[in-house]
């Protein structure tokens, strides 16, 4: 689930780059991080066969299966506080995070 202030900032960033990156978020996890996963955000072009595809109003998404056990009723927020701004995951599966909030376990 994604905040509509997140998906804002996600569609503002694809019209930035112009495509240049890719028209679709790939939202995953990948090993590593002080805390044993590390959430991952970036831009591509391709689909795999595998992917979960979801159309969040006008923007494509994408998550592996893998990375889709991990996030299974994680939002996206885009917060912006004294410390800077960017995108933040609520996981309820996390058992652990660490003090920068992008890795878990």
């Amino acid at each position: 689930m994604f905040t509509s202030k997140a998906i804002d900032m996600v569609r503002s960033a694809l019209q930035d780059n112009d495509g240049e990156d890719g028209d679709v978020l790939r939202v995953g996890v990948r090993g590593g991080g002080c805390a044993g996963f590390q959430y991952s955000l970036n831009f591509g072009k391709d689909i795999d066969e595998e992917d979960i595809l979801t159309l969040v109003d006008d923007v494509k998404v994408v998550i592996d299966p893998f990375s889709a056990l991990y996030l299974k009723g994680t939002s996206l927020d885009y917060v912006e506080s004294n410390q800077g701004a960017g995108f933040k995951f609520n996981n309820p599966q996390a058992r652990r995070t660490c003090g920068c909030g992008s890795s878990f376990s």
